[in-house]
C-alpha cells in the first residue's frame, strides 16, 4: 500500500511539471541543469545507460523541501540534458530509508531476477535505519527501470555498523564478477568486494585512510578513463566525497585492490568550488561515449536553508572525464557533455579588451554560456564579474602575482539565509598560465555557476542567489593592464 502511495505522489509531481510550466520560471530555477519539479534533492544516484536511455536516480525527499524520508527518484534523458521525471523508483519503507548506491543492467542475468529473456535492471543501495545501522541491499526492475521490486532477502552485504555505505558496483571483465566499492565512512576506508551475482559478497582490499580525512567519507566512485592524447591507454579514476568537497585519486584496479598513482601528499579535486558532491559516473556507457559523470549542486553546510522553493537542490551539468599527466601527477580533466551545445543561442563575438580598470560588456543575462582567454598583466589581479548591479556581483578572478585563480560569492545580493552561507564565500586554488593566458569556459544559469578552467584541468561550482534583474557582465583589472580575447558569448534557451 505504502509503495502504491508514493508512486501516486510521484506521478502527480511529474504531471504537475508537465502541464504547469510556471514551475521551471522561479527566480534562481536552473534552466539548463536538472532539478526535481517539487522538494528536495540530493545525491545522484544509480546512474546508468540503457536501450538507448540515460537514467538519473537521485535522493530525494517526496514529502517536503529539506532533507529526510530518502528515496530514490527517477528521470531519464535520451542526451543528459532532457529530463523526463518517471515515478518515485525505490520508497523508504518499515524505517529504512533508501540511501546512495548505484544501478546496473545484469545483462547475464547473473542475479537470476530476469524471467522470460527479460534482462533485469538491478540497483545497488544502502539501507538506512537512523543511527542504528546501514547495510547494502538489492532491488530489481523488469520494465526499464520504471517499477522496481526489493530483495526479499535484503540486506545483501551487512558488517553491523552504522556507517558503511553508498556502493558503486560495475562488472569487471577480466575477473569476470561484479565488483562493489563502498565506505567505512568513519575510518575514511574504501572497500572492495566481489560477487558472482549481486547476492553474495567477498571482501577483497581496502583502500585509505589518504588524502584528505577532514570529514567522514562518501560516495566512492570508481571507473575507467582515457588518459588525453595516448590512444587506447586508460586509468582508473577513484572519487571520495567527504563533509562537503570532494577528492580524486588516479591509479590502476587489478580488479582486487586500488594502487593510487599520484603523489601521497596531493589532496586533488574534481572541484574547488563549494557546490559539487557525490558525483559518479555513468555505467555501461556505449563505447564510443567518453565516461560521464554528474554531482550534487550543493553543500552539507547550507544544504537545507537555500532560498530555493518549490524545490531545494540540482545536478551538475554532466561531464566527460579524462586524466593527463601534469606536474608529474594524474589530473582529472573535465568538460561539458557536448549535447549541452544544442540548448545554444546566437552567438555574439565581442571585441578584444584591454582593460585597465573596469569595462562593461554590451551583453546582459543570467543564462548563458561565455568563453574567454585572458592575459593578466604580471602585478594584476584581473578577471569577470557575473550578476553585476552596483556594487552586487560574482568575482571570478587571477592574481598574476600569486598565480591563484579563485571565485568570491560575497557580494552576490542574497547571503544571510544561513552562517556558514556566508563565511563560505571565496574559494581558490593556484593554477599556472598557459602561454601567458588563462582560459575560461564559464556557464551560468540563473543560481548555479560552473567554470572550466584551461580546458577543464580545474572546475569550480557555486550557487548564488542575486538579485532580480542583476544581470550586467564586467572585466576588471587592478595593478596593470590585462587583455581578454576570444569572447565568446551565447545566451542558451531552456532544457524545460
Amino acid at each position: 500500500m505504502y509503495f502504491k502511495k508514493m508512486i501516486l505522489i510521484s506521478l502527480c509531481l511529474a504531471n504537475v511539471a508537465m502541464a504547469q510550466t510556471k514551475l521551471y520560471t522561479e527566480q534562481f530555477r536552473p534552466q539548463f541543469h536538472f532539478s526535481p519539479a517539487t522538494n528536495w534533492c540530493n545525491d545522484p544516484n544509480g546512474l546508468v545507460y540503457n536501450n538507448g536511455t540515460y537514467h538519473l536516480f537521485y535522493q530525494h525527499n517526496p514529502f517536503g523541501n529539506v532533507w529526510g524520508h530518502m528515496t530514490w527518484a527517477h528521470a531519464t534523458s535520451k542526451d543528459l540534458i532532457h529530463w523526463k521525471h518517471q515515478p518515485i523508483a525505490i520508497p523508504e519503507e518499515n524505517g529504512v530509508m533508501i540511501f546512495s548506491g548505484t544501478c546496473v543492467v545484469d545483462k547475464n542475468n547473473t542475479s537470476g531476477f530476469g524471467k522470460d529473456g527479460t534482462i533485469p535492471m538491478v540497483a545497488v543501495y544502502t539501507g538506512h535505519i537512523e543511527n542504528v545501522n546501514q547495510s547494502q541491499c538489492i532491488a530489481y526492475s523488469l520494465d526499464d527501470g520504471i517499477t522496481w521490486t526489493k530483495y526479499a532477502n535484503n540486506p545483501v552485504l551487512d558488517i553491523h555498523k552504522k556507517d558503511f555505505r553508498d556502493p558503486k558496483i560495475f562488472w569487471h571483465a577480466q575477473k569476470k564478477y561484479w565488483v562493489m566499492a563502498l565506505v567505512l565512512s568513519v575510518e575514511h576506508m574504501v572497500q572492495f568486494y566481489s560477487s558472482p551475482n549481486l547476492k553474495d559478497w567477498k571482501h577483497l582490499s581496502n583502500f585509505g585512510p589518504v588524502g584528505d580525512t577532514s570529514g567522514v567519507w562518501e560516495c566512492p566512485d570508481l571507473t575507467q578513463v582515457p588518459v588525453e592524447g595516448i590512444p587506447g591507454k586508460k586509468k582508473w579514476l577513484l572519487q571520495t566525497s567527504q563533509n562537503a568537497s570532494m577528492q580524486y585519486f588516479v591509479g590502476e584496479f587489478d580488479g582486487v585492490s586500488f594502487k593510487n598513482e599520484n603523489k601521497t601528499t596531493a589532496i586533488l579535486r574534481p572541484d574547488y568550488g563549494p557546490d559539487y558532491y557525490a558525483a559518479i559516473a555513468y555505467n555501461q556507457l556505449p563505447a564510443t561515449v567518453l565516461p560521464t559523470a554528474i554531482g550534487w549542486v550543493n553543500n552539507w553546510n547550507y544544504a537545507n536553508d537555500i532560498p530555493t522553493t518549490p524545490w531545494k537542490s540540482a545536478m551538475s551539468l554532466p561531464r566527460n572525464l579524462s586524466v593527463k599527466k601534469i606536474n608529474n601527477n594524474w589530473i582529472l580533466m573535465q568538460k561539458p557533455v557536448p549535447a549541452v551545445n544544442a540548448l545554444r543561442k546566437q552567438l555574439i563575438t565581442l571585441s578584444t579588451e584591454v582593460v585597465a580598470a573596469n569595462k562593461l560588456l554590451p551583453v546582459k543575462s543570467t543564462q548563458f554560456e561565455m568563453e574567454l582567454s585572458i592575459e593578466p598583466a604580471s602585478t594584476s589581479i584581473c578577471g569577470i564579474k557575473l550578476a553585476k548591479a552596483g556594487d552586487d556581483y560574482f568575482e571570478i578572478g587571477y592574481d598574476a602575482a600569486k598565480q591563484l585563480f579563485y571565485v568570491d560569492r560575497s557580494k552576490t545580493g542574497n547571503i544571510s539565509f544561513n552562517e556558514n552561507f556566508k563565511k563560505l564565500t571565496r574559494f581558490e586554488k593556484s593554477i599556472a598560465l598557459k602561454n601567458k593566458k588563462l582560459q575560461l569556459h564559464i556557464y551560468f544559469d540563473n543560481s548555479i555557476v560552473e567554470i572550466f578552467v584551461n580546458d577543464g584541468e580545474a572546475v569550480f561550482t557555486a550557487q548564488i542567489f542575486p538579485e532580480e534583474n542583476n544581470s550586467a557582465i564586467e572585466l576588471f583589472s587592478t595593478g596593470g593592464k590585462s587583455q581578454f580575447s576570444g569572447i565568446n558569448f551565447r545566451e542558451m534557451k531552456s532544457a524545460w
